[in-house]
């Protein structure tokens, strides 16, 4: 379809709740995904929330490849899935979490330590209307975290608990040789 502009931090459609889709098969719906799509792989991103591209709707999509896991520190032979989730419901195991380092399309330049927690269960619709539910764990499950705060209208900074963490990429490698007692490695 069409590679749409990524809104970034600061405007107003991104500080809002996403509504939720009544209907996930029509032709509306459908163009959306492929506008997405088309947008995430031009921007080089991982992951995509519809409010990210100027529509307020519960829809996120990710697909990380096998070799970005491996560079989290992940042991897999395989990436995780190509998925398109609408109206997406997560189950936190709120007690088990863990500090990563994040970056956003609609916070560029900007990477930062955000607790999540480290596995969830994820469910909600496919294009078909069919449900899926599946469970995630590292960096699938902060991915899925990640973009589902989207439709909330949370940006990760605002799950920071150490501002002192928020750093600009071309700043990470002198900010990573300067500090020996992180809580966690790049």
């Amino acid at each position: 379809m069409a590679v749409k502009p990524i809104l970034k931090m600061g405007n107003p459609i991104l500080n809002g709740r996403a509504a939720q889709i009544d209907d996930p098969t029509t032709e509306e719906i459908r163009d959306l995904i492929l506008d997405m799509q088309d947008s995430m792989k031009a921007a080089g991103g991982v992951g995509l929330a519809a409010p990210q591209i100027g529509v307020s709707l519960q829809l996120v999509i990710f697909d990380v490849p096998a070799e970005r896991l491996q560079s989290e520190g992940e042991a897999v032979t395989s990436g995780i899935e190509p998925t398109i989730l609408i109206n997406p419901v997560l189950e936190l195991e709120e007690d088990k979490t863990d500090l990563g380092w994040e970056g956003c399309l609609s916070v560029p330049g900007l990477r930062g330590l955000v607790p999540r927690a480290t596995r969830l269960v994820y469910s909600g619709l496919d294009p078909n209307g069919d449900t899926i539910r599946r469970e995630a764990e590292g960096f699938h499950a902060r991915v899925v975290q990640h973009e589902c705060d989207h439709l909330d209208g949370i940006l990760y900074p605002q799950r920071m608990t150490d501002l002192r963490y928020l750093v600009y990429e071309e700043e990470m490698d002198a900010f990573m040789a300067a500090f020996d007692d992180l809580p966690v490695k790049r």
